[in-house]
C-alpha cells in the first residue's frame, strides 16, 4: 500500500492523536512524509473522517500482544462503511512519564490499552496510585503535564513533546509487546497471492451448533482462521456481533465459496476488507 500512495496527490491519513500516540508513530513509521496526518480526537473520529470524505485513510489499532482487542475499534466495525485495506505493526516501549518523583505520584493517566500492558508494573510500583483512562496515551502526558502528583503511561517521545521527565522505561509487561494497526479506506486492495480477510456476521443465538456450524465451513474450504472475537451487538442483551480473520481474499474463489456458505448458517454476513498479509512466519 505505501507504494500505491506515493503515486496518489494530496493523500491525507486520520489517526489517534494528538501528536506522540503510538497510532502516531505507527502511520509514520509506515508512510514517513508522503502524506498529510491528521490528528483525531478518539477512535470513533478516525473512522467517521474516511466515512464522510475529510481523509483518505485512516489508521487505527486493532490489537496488541499483551493485552488483546482494542474494543473501541471492534465496537465501531459493527456498523463502519469502511474497508480495511492493509495492517502494520509496531513494537511498543511504554514509559512512565512525569514531572513528580515516582514516591509522590498519586494518579496514572493512560489509554486503557496503555494501562493494561503495564498493569503488573503498577501493582508492584505504585499500587495506591489512581488509574485514569483518557482517549490516547499522548492526551494522558498533556493532562499529566498540567498537575503536581501525576504521571502519564505513552512513548518516549512525549517527554519531549509535553515537557516530562522519564521516570521509568519499558514498563509493558511481555517480550515483543506489540500492537497491531489496521489502515483503512474506501475500498481494499487487489489480491497479493498472501492475504487476509476480516468479515463480521452474527447467529440465532436460538439455533444450537450455528456458529460451530459456522466455522466448520473455512476448514471445509481449506481456509485458516486466524483470530475470532465478539463484541455485543448493542440490539438486546447477549446478541452479540462476530469478528473472524481469514486467509484468503474477498475476490478468491475459497473465500466467496466460503462466504455464500456462510449465509446458510449465520445472519448479517459482511465483508470488511481485505489485506495483504504483514506476519512474519514466526507470527502466523
Amino acid at each position: 500500500m505505501s507504494a500505491s500512495i506515493a503515486l496518489q496527490k494530496d493523500v491525507s491519513i486520520a489517526y489517534l492523536g494528538p501528536p506522540g500516540t503510538f497510532s502516531h508513530q505507527a502511520v509514520y513509521q509506515r508512510f514517513g512524509d508522503s502524506v498529510v496526518y491528521v490528528p483525531q480526537k478518539q477512535i470513533t473520529d478516525v473512522f467517521e473522517a474516511v466515512e464522510k470524505g475529510r481523509a483518505t485513510y485512516g489508521i487505527v489499532p486493532y490489537e496488541n500482544s499483551t493485552f488483546g482487542s482494542v474494543v473501541e475499534t471492534l465496537d465501531y466495525l459493527i456498523k463502519a462503511n469502511v474497508k480495511v485495506r492493509s495492517e502494520t505493526y509496531l513494537t511498543v516501549h511504554q514509559c512512565l512519564l512525569s514531572n513528580s518523583p515516582l514516591d509522590k505520584i498519586n494518579k496514572v493517566y493512560s489509554h486503557p490499552q496503555g494501562l493494561g500492558q503495564t498493569q503488573e508494573w503498577l501493582s508492584a510500583h505504585l499500587p495506591e496510585a489512581r488509574r485514569i483512562s483518557v482517549k490516547s496515551t499522548a492526551q494522558a502526558a498533556e493532562q499529566a503535564s498540567q498537575e503536581i502528583g501525576a504521571a502519564a503511561i505513552c512513548s518516549e517521545i512525549c517527554s519531549e513533546l509535553y515537557g516530562l521527565d522519564i521516570v521509568a522505561r519499558d514498563i509493558e509487561h511481555g517480550v515483543a509487546n506489540t500492537t497491531r494497526f489496521l489502515i483503512i479506506g474506501t475500498s481494499s486492495d487487489a489480491p497479493t497471492g498472501n492475504d487476509h480477510t476480516l468479515l463480521r456476521f452474527t447467529v440465532d443465538h436460538r439455533q444450537p451448533g450455528a456458529l460451530c456450524d459456522g466455522l466448520k465451513i473455512f476448514k471445509d474450504h481449506g481456509l485458516n482462521l486466524f483470530k475470532i472475537d465478539s463484541r455485543p451487538s448493542g440490539l438486546r442483551p447477549w446478541h452479540y456481533v462476530f469478528f473472524l480473520e481469514c486467509s484468503g481474499h474477498a475476490n478468491s474463489e475459497k473465500v466467496q465459496l466460503a462466504v455464500k456458505d456462510l449465509n446458510q448458517y449465520c445472519l448479517d454476513v459482511a465483508i470488511l476488507g481485505s489485506f495483504p498479509n504483514e506476519r512474519t512466519d514466526g507470527d502466523c
